[in-house]
């Protein structure tokens, strides 16, 4: 199949003689779904234990089973528990109760050179032709942004500006803010914010580009984020990145919200350093450890500045102790201290589902998947109907409210996410849809739900769609 995704699936269901909104339709595209199997790998919680203990909600709503197993649409917050997690903390937990010490250096995973068992694959999902030089897992997210701020800001008199995006995350922005104040330069006149054209919620790759070319002289760093957190729209990194080498600023990205949901080629693109955490679409531990990448071309440059711990010497004389500063090259360079076990081993559980396919089947379900669910949002509002051409839906039920979908329907410029913004209240709905079984969030007024092609079906999209025809009803 070929075309825009809901050109597909219409088209796929006209030759079923089904509707999008049947059930049978979401039963099809599930039985045929390649990566269906993978569902099986991950806990999914009950709708009971969803709300135990909630504090957003008292219960489920009235004729909700709360046994039954709840759709999680929260994968761009946190991702949920592989099976294998438990199995591999549990073993160095037991390494730990019996050999104490010796752990460091014996078993399947000697704990010394713990993140070697991780490098390649993370590798493979930034897109790093050398994961051994390119790539460390380290640290915290924020923690991993300063290091790479502090390698490759470095600022001139004439030289000392950071583009960003409006509505940048925080640690980002602080980040960035207090990096420009270490450096003696204040942030109103050296932080070049892009925002998106009057009457648009999403920027142009275009006018990123224009930006730089219009400030790039005075620009050191480039730092824009491989999808925006809160519209979920995936940015052009290798167009920006040849824009921002030809002004000669250093480009850098955050992958927070692009690692394990898009097709990442850092190596390729040449992108200076990029960081990530992994608790997202990767699904490792909540507020795991993180990633950091280095361009080989930056390999063996140890002049590059940074904060210097003992894990960052080679690790062949790392414990002769002598305090003479022999530098890894590549990312382990920049790394600071021991690599914690245990959230490298959650890790490990879920890469090690990633290595079962590749991103390109990854991305042909993502495809689908999201943009059956903006199908069918789209259906829900009668004057979003009208505005595409998909033929008229059958629908049980009526509602007035309006949908926006704020993502780009582009699936170039998209990955799981969807940002949408609803006539009613978005915390309202996500009360609601919570008390109903459907985990989603609401920030700013824009509800992000998240199809993911690990553990979620169409059979999910569908449900989802039909609860929120029953929560518009009872809200508007």
């Amino acid at each position: 199949m070929e075309g825009h995704p809901a050109e597909q699936l219409l088209r796929l269901a006209k030759e079923k003689g089904l509707q999008v909104t049947d059930q049978e339709f979401a039963k099809y595209l599930d039985d045929n779904d390649e990566m269906g199997h993978i569902r099986k790998q991950f806990h999914i919680p009950r709708v009971c234990e969803l709300l135990e203990e909630s504090k957003e909600v008292d219960g489920p709503a009235k004729g909700v089973d709360p046994n039954k197993e709840c759709v999680y649409f929260a994968g761009q917050s946190l991702g949920l528990q592989p099976i294998e997690t438990k199995e591999l903390v549990d073993a160095e937990m037991e390494k730990w109760r019996k050999r104490g010490q010796y752990g460091r250096n014996t078993g399947e995973r000697p704990w010394v050179p713990i993140e070697d068992t991780v490098l390649e694959q993370s590798g493979i999902l930034v897109g790093a032709k050398n994961p051994s030089l390119e790539v460390a897992i380290m640290n915290g997210l924020t923690i991993n942004i300063h290091i790479g701020l502090t390698a490759f800001y470095q600022p001139t008199a004439t030289r000392h500006k950071i583009l960003i995006e409006d509505g940048v995350f925080p640690s980002d922005f602080y980040s960035v803010q207090s990096q420009i104040q270490l450096h003696g330069y204040d942030p109103a006149t050296s932080v070049v914010i892009v925002k998106p054209r009057e009457g648009e919620e999403t920027l142009r790759t275009e006018d990123i580009v224009a930006k730089i070319m219009e400030e790039g002289d005075s620009i050191a760093l480039v730092y824009i984020p491989g999808i925006q957190f809160l519209t979920g729209q995936a940015f052009d990194i290798k167009t920006i990145t040849e824009a921002a080498h030809a002004k000669g600023c250093y480009m850098g990205t955050d992958l927070a919200h692009a690692i394990g949901n898009i097709e990442l080629h850092l190596s390729d693109w040449g992108v200076d350093f990029a960081i990530w955490c992994n608790y997202k679409y990767v699904c490792a531990s909540p507020a795991g450890i993180s990633g950091f990448f280095l361009h080989e071309k930056h390999a063996y440059n140890f002049d590059l500045p940074r904060m210097v711990g003992w894990w960052a010497h080679k690790r062949e004389t790392r414990f002769v102790m002598d305090n003479c500063l022999d530098l890894q090259p590549g990312a382990a360079g920049f790394t600071m201290t021991t690599t914690p076990t245990l959230e490298t081993v959650t890790l490990i559980a879920s890469l090690n589902i990633f290595k079962q396919f590749d991103m390109k089947t990854f991305r042909k379900k993502s495809r689908l998947l999201t943009g059956y669910y903006e199908l069918l949002l789209k259906n829900l509002s009668p004057e979003q109907q009208q505005e595409g051409d998909q033929e008229p839906q059958a629908k049980k039920k009526k509602t007035t409210a309006t949908v926006h979908v704020v993502t780009p329907s582009d699936p170039e410029q998209r990955g799981c996410c969807l940002a949408v913004r609803f006539s009613c209240s978005g915390d309202e709905i996500c009360k609601k849809m919570l008390e109903r079984g459907i985990a989603m969030q609401c920030h700013r007024g824009i509800v992000r739900t998240t199809p993911t092609p690990l553990y979620n079906t169409f059979s999910d999209v569908l449900h989802v769609y039909n609860t929120l025809l029953d929560v518009l009803g009872d809200i508007q």
